[in-house]
């Protein structure tokens, strides 16, 4: 038995994830034991979130699918857009799904013996960086992805530091 099995939790935390939206009236597919996929209304458009756990090495793992389809033939652009956009973060890259043709927010979780309220209070967490950070670049993935703008150009405004209120 491998170091990861001897402290395997008792829980799985997709019903956690299935909790979690379940309380906000949200519909799932539970494709598998170690799997569901939820769809989650945006500001511009619906995403896919993808939920994975690996038991052996302890990990959750989210992605988030943007629904943009690339129309662009230049590719490079898309993978500077990505190389910009992931030198802000924090927390998760963005990526490119090349079999959907589509940019798809990525992040996982190595799940220690925490609760189950800090390990709801961390998916949670991680779920709303997930959904802002699409939201927050879905205009620039769009103009990019479909209109073929210079990266550079369309994440300029969001680089320019806004005072006061309107």
């Amino acid at each position: 038995m491998n170091l990861a099995q001897q402290y395997a939790p008792d829980y799985n935390p997709i019903d956690l994830v299935e909790d979690i939206f379940s309380s906000k009236s949200f519909e799932f597919e539970r494709r598998a034991n170690n799997e569901v996929v939820i769809e989650v209304q945006g500001k511009w458009n619906n995403m896919l979130l993808f939920f994975s756990w690996e038991e052996n090495m302890r990990c959750l793992h989210l992605s988030c699918l943007m629904d943009i389809k690339s129309t662009i033939e230049d590719r490079s652009k898309i993978f500077e857009l990505m190389a910009l956009a992931n030198e802000d973060l924090w927390l998760g890259h963005f990526s490119y799904w090349t079999e959907q043709n589509m940019p798809v927010f990525k992040h996982a979780i190595l799940l220690t013996d925490e609760n189950e309220t800090i390990l709801n209070q961390k998916i949670s967490q991680v779920i709303d960086i997930a959904i802002k950070e699409c939201e927050r670049l879905y205009p620039v993935f769009k103009v990019v992805l479909t209109k073929g703008m210079d990266p550079k150009q369309a994440l300029y405004p969001m680089m320019m530091e806004t005072l006061g209120q309107a």
